[in-house]
């Protein structure tokens, strides 16, 4: 049972925040605006009921502000953006303060769906984990804009070994051969130049991650778990890490199909009536910024 009669939405920004407090008992609503400064909205909600719950959605300003408001003694917690279901008629009156308004009133009616808030060592891991797939990205667009440009003055990598087999691309005879090209144009060169750079830069900064990355994995805290990961076949530490540092904890996931169901493998459906489809796995869209609803 919920110890407070009083409930506080706020709408989240970059240099702002806008906060609604509900009391459920009156239906007395009021209102305040701040810069992005957790210490003025605590004083305020504490100034109201300093036993005042507060929600927030989860979005792009992460879990800092609930950091730091409960660092402050404040009851904050963390929406599920995908679970807040608002009426249609809401789509044409969004404001700042009918956001903050609603939250409180999900709040109230315990229709807020928490989400679960990592601590710093969680969450500077699992930016680490972001930052080498972010960089594996970039390697990735990096090659193909070396190889397209190759590509569109008539160069495509096409050595073979002795058995006839084609040579394997960004291997050292790959390497071997786009050194030789010489364009007859200086720009061209200059282009060919910038793309081969900007191919090294991003392996070494890939390289570099990921060595960052299993110097975190062999910490006391993640070592156990990443070594059970590691078991499965085809899992290397990299890809271990990734996996537990997003989990944060295990057992915070009631069963082992409410975990699946995070990693996006249970089957979508779209049933109705006598009619039964069952369809493909849901997988997990934009799992890298998602909030975890587990």
């Amino acid at each position: 049972m919920l110890n407070t009669t009083t409930f506080v939405g706020l709408d989240v920004h970059a240099r702002s925040i806008k906060a609604v407090a509900l009391d459920a008992m009156t239906g007395e609503v009021r209102s305040a605006t701040f810069a992005y400064d957790a210490a003025a909205v605590a004083e305020w909600v504490r100034s109201l009921d300093p036993a005042a719950k507060c929600v927030y959605e989860s979005g792009v300003t992460g879990f800092d502000l609930q950091k730091r408001l409960a660092a402050l003694g404040v009851d904050c917690v963390v929406g599920a953006v995908s679970k807040m279901i608002k009426p249609s008629a809401d789509r044409k009156r969004k404001n700042d303060r009918n956001d903050a308004e609603f939250l409180a009133r999900m709040l109230s009616v315990g229709n807020v769906v928490e989400v679960w808030v990592p601590d710093d060592e969680c969450e500077a891991a699992r930016d680490l984990v972001r930052a080498l797939d972010d960089a594996r990205e970039d390697l990735k667009r990096c090659k193909q804009r070396l190889s397209k440009f190759l590509m569109r003055h008539g160069y495509a990598f096409s050595e073979t070994t002795p058995t006839g087999r084609r040579k394997g691309s960004w291997t050292a005879a790959h390497w071997a051969w786009i050194k030789s090209i010489s364009f007859p144009e200086k720009a061209d060169n200059d282009v060919l130049a910038y793309y081969v750079d900007a191919v090294r830069q991003a392996m070494e900064d890939k390289a570099r991650l990921e060595r960052l990355v299993e110097a975190e994995a062999s910490k006391p805290r993640w070592k156990r778990r990443i070594d059970s990961v590691r078991c499965l076949k085809g899992i290397d530490v990299t890809s271990a890490a990734d996996l537990v540092f997003e989990a944060g904890e295990f057992s915070r996931f009631k069963s082992a199909r409410s975990f699946a169901a995070w990693l996006g493998l249970t089957p979508s459906e779209h049933s109705s009536g006598e009619s039964v489809c069952v369809l493909s796995s849901s997988r997990r869209q934009n799992r890298r910024y998602d909030f975890d609803t587990f």
